[in-house]
């Protein structure tokens, strides 16, 4: 098992969870995609998603994020997750990352 001497460690374990739920209207993980604005982790492991949804309408509005929280509770290591829905700022295609531009043709 992977040792957790700080935050950073498994910060990193976090994204590579979140780079592993896709939105299932758009073959790109949420985290590429842009729809992860922070992820917060305090001494005792609880950790706190701050996320968006590609509009509010989002068909998965319901289950995304129920799925990011369930993801990240299954790490050994955190003690409880919680994942707040923010639409501030809305969520454009400006905030998806190159690699996820170049994966849906728009480079």
């Amino acid at each position: 098992m992977e040792e957790y001497k700080d935050e950073i460690n498994l910060g990193e374990t976090v994204v590579k969870v979140l780079k592993t739920i896709y939105d299932p209207e758009i073959p790109v993980d949420i985290y590429e995609l842009g729809l992860i604005y922070d992820v917060m982790i305090n001494e005792d492991n609880d950790v706190k998603v701050l996320m968006t949804l590609t509009s509010p309408n989002c068909p998965v509005a319901e289950t995304l994020p129920m799925e990011v929280e369930e993801k990240i509770k299954s790490i050994d290591v955190v003690k409880s997750a919680e994942v707040e829905i923010t639409f501030d700022p809305p969520w454009s295609k400006d905030l998806m990352s190159e690699e996820a531009k170049l994966e849906l043709g728009m480079l």
